[in-house]
């Protein structure tokens, strides 16, 4: 408690008024929350969907996490982009020029094994939510959202171990 009220006594300037970071826009990203809501509510996937939608032509898999995870266990067919490294150029890298183009997601807290490399994540901060919202915020408004609870040792699920 201490140390966090002397953190914040520190980042206050000698005249008392904390100047925002252009770069960062909270309002901005509050704004896009909201405004994504609707569309992930309906862009949830139970499992046979997501395979089904995943084998059409020019859809694509896209697993956020990081890249030792990704590289440790996988759906097979996926292609990786760690959350920390979007940018509208490596997502234009990855996914291509087509922003209609179908992207599918899933994260850690689509699978019940929780143990490597699918630790489970707080569900508040799950990173299918930040996935989507950093997809749509960056122009793919096409996302689709794994919605099931799998175990990733099921051979349906395809998963690819490292």
């Amino acid at each position: 408690m201490l140390l966090t009220a002397l953190a914040l006594v520190m980042a206050v300037p000698e005249d008392g008024v904390a100047k925002p970071n252009p770069q960062i826009d909270y309002a901005g990203f509050a704004t896009l929350t909201r405004d994504v809501r609707g569309l992930r509510a309906m862009r949830l996937l139970r499992f046979e969907a997501f395979k089904a939608k995943a084998a059409q032509k020019d859809a694509l898999i896209l697993d956020a996490r990081s890249a030792d995870k990704f590289a440790a266990g996988h759906i097979a067919g996926a292609v990786n982009l760690p959350l920390t490294d979007f940018t509208a150029e490596a997502l234009a890298q990855v996914i291509g020029k087509n922003r209609d183009r179908p992207i599918l997601i899933y994260c850690n807290n689509n699978f019940s094994n929780h143990r490597a490399p699918v630790a489970l994540k707080s569900a508040p901060l799950a990173l299918n939510i930040q996935t989507f919202i950093n997809l749509v915020g960056y122009g793919y408004a096409n996302v689709w959202e794994l919605s099931d609870v799998v175990d990733f040792d099921d051979p349906q699920i395809g998963w690819v171990k490292g």
